[in-house]
């Protein structure tokens, strides 16, 4: 089942909530900021772990790696960086593999439900009708065995997302 709402992520009681990260894993501002607040400073502290081990470069756009979720309501935090978007450059694929692999990482967790952002269409900048028709058709796609709830910020975001799940 694929569900949007309107709300902060930050609340969401499910196994696995997804960060729209920077490559640096190292908090930022938007929905990376609000968890990186939230959820304390374990995240932080499992984050300067997998960039001292795994990801010394940082994480790879479209890539995505779990943590702890710290003081957080949800089980795990999946890390996903999505592309910036570039009206000269088709991204879509970045930003599709963004979503899939987060999926991918739910999966492995074992998780049954998991709660995404609008990846990559805040100051990443991708047009919101895009950016939601790019993500519901990939979550589509992998067809995951959990419920999947896009959680977004504003009413207009919602909207875009119930267009593109009415499509």
């Amino acid at each position: 089942m694929i569900t949007p709402v309107r709300g902060d992520i930050t609340t969401m009681r499910v196994d696995a909530i997804v960060n729209a990260a920077n490559t640096s894993l190292l908090g930022g501002g938007g929905v990376d900021g609000a968890i990186h607040r939230v959820g304390g400073p374990k995240i932080l502290a499992a984050c300067r772990e997998l960039r001292r081990t795994t990801f010394p470069r940082g994480l790879p756009t479209g890539e995505a790696v779990a943590t702890t979720a710290g003081r957080l309501p949800a089980k795990h935090v999946i890390h996903t960086v999505g592309p910036i978007w570039d009206p000269n450059e088709d991204r879509s694929q970045l930003l599709a593999s963004a979503y899939r692999n987060s999926l991918r990482v739910a999966d492995e967790l074992g998780a049954e439900t998991i709660a995404f952002p609008a990846i990559s269409a805040g100051v990443y900048g991708w047009p919101l009708a895009d950016a939601a028709r790019i993500a519901v058709r990939a979550v589509r796609e992998v067809d995951p065995p959990m419920d999947v709830t896009f959680v977004l910020f504003s009413a207009q975001t919602l909207e875009a997302f119930r267009a593109a799940l009415d499509v």
